[in-house]
């Protein structure tokens, strides 16, 4: 599901073989182990959600289930990444990563705070997802760059149901919306923080991937049909 429509997804830069890390060391795989354990269940999250977004608006929930079927095969191909380096991924440390999302999704969706639940799904997982994906491509190993490749290209392909659904609804949600992104766009870099060093271990950097987020962020709000000032006042939820 995509944040925005891309032209350049095909031209994706990759660092040079000497400027890649060594995939083979044992303090590069300790750090993958989470990293891939956070793609994982990243994607299992969106599969989840989406799944449960569709007991809200059950007239969606086909297409709704096709989304959750994307994101499921997703999350294969980056278990096969992980297999591929002989690293488990951690998994317990994943689902903790994702906690504080993960537990405002569950409370939302028990409201019935539709706004909200796209919110974290569509807006916020959506945008840490391909920011992550785009930087983590041109330093990973040969294949699981073609797999991060193909998933970027799915995401960019399909049409992005969270954000076309705010951008219908806009007048009525609004306010909810605001107020959601107040709670849960501070998660989002306290879990970057989080991951700064595992990050850095495979020469990703923090401030990179938080800049990379932010500008997906801000054009799906955009896309959204938010004002310049209404999305300056969200991204300062980011820093607050």
């Amino acid at each position: 599901m995509p944040i925005l429509e891309s032209p350049e997804v095909a031209e994706l830069e990759t660092c040079s073989t000497s400027e890649l890390p060594d995939f083979t060391t044992e303090s590069y795989k300790d750090a993958y182990s989470r990293i891939n354990a956070i793609v994982i269940e990243g994607e299992q999250e969106a599969h989840d959600n989406y799944i449960a977004i569709g007991t809200l608006i059950p007239d969606q929930l086909e297409e709704l289930q096709k989304l959750a079927r994307m994101e499921l095969k997703h999350m294969k191909g980056f278990t096969a990444c992980g297999r591929n380096l002989g690293v488990k991924a951690d998994m317990p440390f994943a689902k903790e990563f994702f906690g504080g999302l993960h537990g405002n999704f569950q409370k939302a969706l028990s409201e019935g705070k539709l706004t909200t639940c796209f919110l974290i799904q569509a807006i916020l997982i959506e945008a840490f997802a391909i920011s992550a994906y785009h930087v983590y491509i041109r330093v990973a190993d040969p294949f699981a760059r073609k797999i991060t490749e193909g998933v970027v290209q799915d995401e960019y392909l399909h049409l992005n149901y969270g954000q076309e659904w705010l951008k219908a609804n806009l007048d009525t949600c609004k306010d909810e919306l605001m107020k959601a992104n107040k709670e849960n766009l501070p998660l989002i870099r306290s879990m970057l923080d989080q991951v700064a060093k595992d990050a850095e271990s495979l020469q990703m950097d923090k401030e990179e991937l938080m800049e990379e987020f932010m500008i997906a962020y801000q054009d799906s709000l955009t896309e959204i049909g938010l004002d310049n000032r209404e999305i300056a006042r969200m991204a300062l939820a980011a820093v607050i």
